[in-house]
């Protein structure tokens, strides 16, 4: 979910064209003033909690992407649909930490690295993960299907595979199910590998991570929502690069989608501690 852009920024800073074009959008995406700010966080959380998307850009800093995200309880085929049309990039459906916690869902980049793994499998360790150009680690872990689909792949059954887990999460929460409980009803239910990537949320949320997974995940806490939200990141019609944030605030604005930054999210959690 990321892109060689952190790097080529800092290797660029000699470069007076890349460094004033990064300055500048930086500039423009920071002018909005602390009123604002509120009322757009407000706006964009009884948007959520509606069932309605929101956008999210991420930081100057980090992967400068933005996300279009829904609640995975709001996932129907059309959302779906959308989201492939009008984003490009991949689909993912990011949980809180809690419910990879309670499902026992592990961090693929945990599985690859594991040594009776990579001593089986040798290629695991020439393909290790260590080289992010955005961050440490990565957030994807096992990507599921619904078992009532056929392929996976259809709107329809991206739809079910979301929208279930979604609900199943919030039961199996509500009630306060044990692990080997979970683990059992998730298996009866979904089997991988599927055509739905999850991002599991780092421990400590906001606080040790900020990536689109903790920004996903915490956007549907301020909701009062299950922590579970389906999203797909913006690129560029051509798809050579994310999508400009002039470009997804054009779009917000056509499509009357409320767009909110990882900095005004951080902000309200920094605040609750």
């Amino acid at each position: 979910m990321g892109q060689k852009i952190l790097r080529s920024r800092s290797q660029d800073n000699a470069r007076g064209s890349k460094t004033s074009l990064f300055l500048d959008r930086k500039c423009r995406v920071s002018m909005t003033s602390p009123r604002d700010m509120d009322n757009e966080v407000g706006e964009a959380i009884s948007a959520f909690k509606s069932g309605r998307p929101v956008m999210i850009y991420d930081s100057d800093y980090r992967e400068m992407e933005t996300d279009l995200l829904w609640h995975a309880a709001a996932a129907t085929p059309e959302v779906i649909r959308r989201l492939r049309n009008d984003c490009g990039g991949l689909l993912f459906l990011a949980i809180g930490n809690e419910i990879g916690e309670m499902f026992g869902l592990p961090w693929l980049q945990d599985i690859h690295s594991h040594k009776s793994l990579v001593e089986e499998n040798p290629v695991l360790g020439h393909l290790v993960t260590n080289d992010l150009q955005y961050d440490s680690r990565s957030a994807f872990t096992l990507s599921l299907n619904h078992r009532e689909t056929y392929t996976g792949i259809t709107d329809r059954d991206r739809s079910l595979t979301t929208r279930r887990f979604g609900e199943l999460s919030e039961e199996l929460i509500v009630k306060g199910e044990d692990g080997a409980r979970a683990k059992e009803r998730l298996g009866k239910e979904f089997r991988t590998p599927g055509h739905i990537p999850v991002c599991r949320e780092s421990p400590g949320g906001l606080k040790t991570r900020q990536g689109h997974t903790e920004l996903a995940v915490s956007i549907a806490r301020l909701a009062g929502l299950t922590a579970c939200t389906i999203g797909a990141e913006m690129l560029e019609p051509d798809g050579d690069g994310a999508l400009s944030v002039e470009g997804a605030r054009t779009y917000a604005k056509r499509h009357g989608i409320p767009m909110i930054t990882g900095e005004q999210i951080s902000k309200i959690f920094n605040e609750k501690d």
